[in-house]
């Protein structure tokens, strides 16, 4: 943790011993009472917490808050629903490189179990979006939606923003050569393991999306989402 994440119901509340921020703090960090440490509040300001003091169950802690965050680069992800682990790893590193919102959907050649996972059941997602904050020193989280269709994410999309879809099969045009127009935002649409289908890549063009491609290689979805975000962000010169 590089920055330790609080929710507003919590910064009233001692802090239980069980919990990994308490143990991070104590075991990690080393702190001593009377000692801070970089805190945040969660969508809001980053700051200072002061350890005030070490008790048997829980620790006590006072905050010390900054400036409101700005607001993340206009930058979304439509993502073809992908096994669990892969899910978790894009939306940690989606998270920590900053995405706007993150568009989990159905997709025909994914498979519909996927949703069910305990991943998406029992709220871990949300847990993986602020250790992905953590890790950028950052406090805002992006906006996910899981399980829907992706006519749903694409009627979700701003008007004016860059549409753009990742695809090794019908591509023509290099991620890292296109040059972006100016828009409000973008966003990057990535099939499931399977890609998508020649259905669904008429809707998609139908929406006003272009294909693009990372070169030669076949990259694991995760790679693929890090990659295009980083060639995006850079393009747009987005913190």
């Amino acid at each position: 943790m590089n920055i330790i994440l609080f929710s507003a119901s919590e910064v009233e509340l001692p802090l239980p011993r069980r919990d990994a921020r308490a143990r991070h703090i104590l075991t990690v960090l080393r702190r001593q009472p009377g000692d801070q440490f970089d805190a945040g509040l969660i969508d809001g300001p980053r700051g200072k917490a002061t350890l005030v003091a070490v008790e048997s169950e829980a620790l006590r802690l006072s905050f010390a808050w900054g400036e409101p965050p700005l607001a993340l680069a206009p930058l979304r992800l439509i993502l073809g629903l992908p096994r669990p682990q892969t899910a978790r790893d894009l939306l940690r590193e989606g998270t920590a490189l900053g995405v706007a919102a993150m568009d989990f959907v159905r997709t025909a050649r994914g498979e519909a179990s996927y949703a069910q996972s305990s991943l998406w059941t029992s709220g871990e997602w949300r847990e993986l979006l602020v250790t992905g904050a953590a890790q950028a020193f950052c406090t805002r989280l992006p906006s996910v939606r899981h399980g829907h269709s992706l006519a749903a994410a694409i009627a979700a999309v701003p008007d004016g923003y860059t549409r753009l879809a990742l695809d090794n099969y019908e591509a023509s045009t290099a991620l890292a050569d296109l040059v972006l127009p100016d828009s409000p935002g973008v966003v990057l649409a990535l099939g499931a393991e399977r890609g998508w289908t020649d259905t669904e890549r008429e809707q998609l063009r139908q929406n006003g999306f272009q294909f693009v491609h990372l070169g030669p290689r076949v990259l694991r979805l995760e790679t693929a989402g890090i990659a295009a975000v980083s060639l995006v962000k850079a393009k747009r010169n987005w913190a």
